[in-house]
């Protein structure tokens, strides 16, 4: 299987049966009726298709589960706009652990959309202009962390939301470990980029620092909820204990995670700030009880 990449065939198999494994297990213990925990586990596993399937295998490999493992997407439509991006070798071998380090089950993927025109109109909004030319994900490595910046924004917050109101054990054990994966790979992220926080964002006269922050502020506006994100800098009063201004991890005024409803990540992924609008990353909206709910309820 060539992936213009070479993935140890232990690591893959592993990989592989871990995910149907966990399948397995979901579809036996929820039997035929979806109970409220599997709405609220599913609700995410469209974002883990988001990371793991569409931004990350396509940017370490220039392909996606369609060609590694088809049957894993239940029969979902093909991804738009998904290519191979010119990472540094480091930056390669991370971003395609962090691929399959995801955990999709039992979920159908949705039609998804991470072409660099989609990313450059989100760019344009958190910028507030349109960007000449227009910001391309795939084009360097710095590129490529700043939009996995946006797109690490969606699931974890969503995962402390759900995390209390779960009953099944086997679902809590899921999500908890879910969870831990999920904000270590968003450290690593804010991280690389808090390292290069005064880097200019070629070709634009803005800095790495500042870019975050934009695209903070974008996703706080369409989200609807107040501050539930935060750029890599942020004035010593709201940094942690009102001390510092870097911010590799983003927190609230308690310094614990921030956590966001449902209704608030699709505003946010869709990019209308309206969770009735399908749109942005979601072209014909998420999949799931929970996502269908807002389209059908929509005036």
């Amino acid at each position: 299987m060539a992936l213009g990449y070479t993935l140890p065939s232990a690591v893959l198999v592993t990989s592989l049966f871990i995910l149907r494994s966990y399948s397995l297990e979901l579809n036996v213990s929820q039997a035929q009726a979806p109970t409220p925990d599997h709405d609220l586990v599913e609700f995410l596993q469209n974002f883990e298709y988001l990371g793991a399937d569409q931004f990350f295998l396509h940017g370490a490999t220039g392909r996606g589960l369609d060609a590694i493992a088809p049957e894993l997407n239940q029969g979902g439509p093909p991804p738009l706009g998904g290519k191979l991006a010119a990472l540094d070798p480091f930056t390669k071998d991370v971003i395609l652990q962090f691929a399959w380090q995801k955990r999709v089950v039992d979920c159908p993927r949705p039609l998804l959309n991470i072409s660099k025109q989609l990313f450059a109109e989100f760019a344009n909004q958190a910028a507030g202009q349109t960007l000449s030319p227009p910001f391309d994900p795939y084009a360097n490595t710095l590129n490529f962390l700043l939009a996995s910046y946006g797109i690490s924004e969606f699931a974890p917050p969503g995962y402390v939301r759900i995390s209390p109101h779960l009953q099944n054990a086997t679902l809590k054990t899921l999500v908890a470990g879910l969870l831990g994966v999920e904000f270590g790979q968003q450290a690593v992220i804010r991280a690389y980029l808090y390292e290069r926080r005064n880097f200019l964002v070629f070709p634009y006269p803005v800095t790495v620092a500042e870019f975050t922050n934009s695209l903070s502020e974008l996703g706080n506006r369409l989200g609807k909820e107040g501050t539930k994100s935060e750029g890599l800098v942020v004035p010593p009063s709201e940094g942690a204990e009102g001390k510092v201004s870097g911010n590799v991890l983003s927190a609230d005024n308690d310094s614990l995670s921030y956590a966001k409803e449902p209704a608030a990540i699709v505003r946010v992924a869709y990019g209308r700030g309206n969770e009735a609008v399908p749109g942005g990353f979601f072209p014909r909206g998420a999949n799931g009880r929970i996502a269908r709910s807002f389209l059908t309820a929509a005036p």
